[in-house]
């Protein structure tokens, strides 16, 4: 990340971001990305410049940090610490998930709230952009231990959140048991059943049909349509998808639906290549059912399937790629093994899963590149539906919803695509999904003053 490549109107707002942010990597990883593709509009759009519009956007409206203590099965008190970062809310409530685990910190919040924020934009939806987490793992923990994490979690984070004001979701670390205990949690300090302050919530107590699957279904819709843009189709592609989380569950799911097949998946402790095609039931009663490992699903399906615990998933061949686990994941050596190993096209899942040098090597190759920001915002667009559904004390059916996701999809894909044309950059979905949103937010920003 260089200087020289940012528009000399976004220089100096670089670098006050990078003095006022210090020691925060991932936080000023975003913010380059989405500058680097403001060259079209700088100069253009005085009134951003006036207002300082994108000085404003750099700066969340609200941190809180707060602690949190819990005890151990053992008796044993643990301390962890909380955040969220409420970033912009000039189109709505904030809007972003919860993320647990160890890597946490105030800079992977920012960068994951700062995404959010353009993210929610694409989607259409009235909602602003935050995220929030601890760095506590639950990993190994027993029910009890999370549900007591939990509820003090939620003991601080109540009086910062509502349907109207902040509306948190579930994220890595956090799934349906952790939305539960923290649902729990806020409905018995605020005394009230407002569904709408959480989504992700189970459909016995207001949840929404297709929120489990949204993003991974999301992110195989998106490159579904990218691919017809060239007049192509996932059937009969081989791809390889990296996680084994929700994401990369529900995406594998859907690729196979739609008839691609997945061939490779991963976890923490490697990955796992089955040349027929990932056995999708097998894999979800092992990671969602029994919270294994991949080592289990290769030891359980048999036959040629490999359990590999060094190397890079991204050296498996294939024509798609899918990054769904985390951010950074995917560097330039890793960019450079798809290219070898015939990939033609590469969508986010993740949020930022790919370093600027990997996007730029997919560039310069001519492999069919979308941010997350695009391709993986189905997650909060059906969160968004969720909203809608407690709003009216409805409950839509999983076909109706799935139905509305995909057409959400196909419009933030066809938005992207009209952008990026527009401004000079035809077929470039990064360009076409910053500037989408970028000028949403500033247009509305611009709209209702300084504040």
């Amino acid at each position: 990340m260089t200087l020289d490549a940012l528009h000399p109107n976004m220089q100096a707002q670089y670098e006050i971001v990078l003095e006022r942010n210090p020691g925060e990597p991932e936080f000023h990883q975003a913010v380059y990305e989405v500058m680097l593709s403001l060259t079209p509009i700088a100069g253009k759009r005085p009134e951003y410049t006036q207002w300082s519009v994108l000085k404003r956007m750099c700066e969340p409206e609200r941190q809180i940090i707060f602690r949190v203590p819990w005890v151990t099965d053992d008796g044993e008190v643990r301390i962890n610490r909380g955040f969220r970062v409420e970033f912009n809310s000039v189109l709505g409530p904030y809007k972003g998930g919860l993320r647990f685990h160890p890597s946490v910190n105030l800079s992977i919040i920012k960068f994951l709230g700062f995404e959010q924020v353009y993210k929610n934009a694409l989607t259409g939806m009235p909602i602003g952009g935050g995220k929030g987490g601890s760095d506590f793992d639950p990993k190994g923990r027993s029910d009890a231990e999370i549900m007591r994490f939990c509820q003090s979690f939620m003991t601080e984070l109540y009086r910062h959140i509502g349907e109207y004001t902040d509306v948190p979701a579930g994220d890595i670390g956090v799934g349906g048991r952790e939305l539960g205990y923290l649902f729990g949690q806020y409905k018995r300090i605020a005394n009230r059943y407002e569904s709408g302050v959480i989504t992700g919530k189970g459909l016995a107590w207001g949840g929404s049909q297709v929120r489990t699957e949204a993003t991974g279904y999301g992110t195989a819709f998106f490159a579904q349509r990218m691919l017809a843009e060239r007049g192509q189709s996932l059937e009969g592609k081989r791809v390889v998808v990296s996680g084994s989380g929700n994401v990369a569950l529900y995406a594998v799911e859907k690729v196979h639906q739609l008839g691609g097949t997945v061939v490779a998946c991963s976890d923490s402790n490697g990955f796992v290549v089955d040349e027929a095609g990932l056995d999708i039931a097998l894999l979800k009663e092992i990671k969602e059912v029994r919270r294994g490992r991949l080592s289990d699903y290769a030891a359980e399906r048999g036959g040629s399937v490999r359990h590999i615990t060094d190397g890079s998933i991204w050296e498996v061949p294939c024509q798609v790629a899918l990054p769904c686990a985390t951010q950074n994941e995917l560097p330039e050596a890793a960019a450079l093994a798809l290219i070898r190993g015939g990939v033609e096209l590469v969508a986010e899942g993740a949020n930022m899963p790919s370093t600027p040098e990997a996007i730029n090597v997919f560039d310069d190759a001519g492999v069919l590149f979308a941010p997350g920001k695009a391709s993986n915002a189905g997650g909060v667009a059906t969160s968004a539906l969720e909203m809608q559904q407690n709003a009216s004390r409805d409950s839509w059916t999983f076909e109706a919803t799935e139905a509305r996701l995909e057409t959400i999809m196909a419009s933030i894909h066809d938005r992207c695509i009209e952008t990026a044309a527009e401004f000079g950059a035809p077929g470039n979905y990064v360009v076409g999904a910053n500037l989408t949103a970028y000028i949403k937010v500033a247009d509305a920003m611009v709209a209702l003053g300084v504040i």
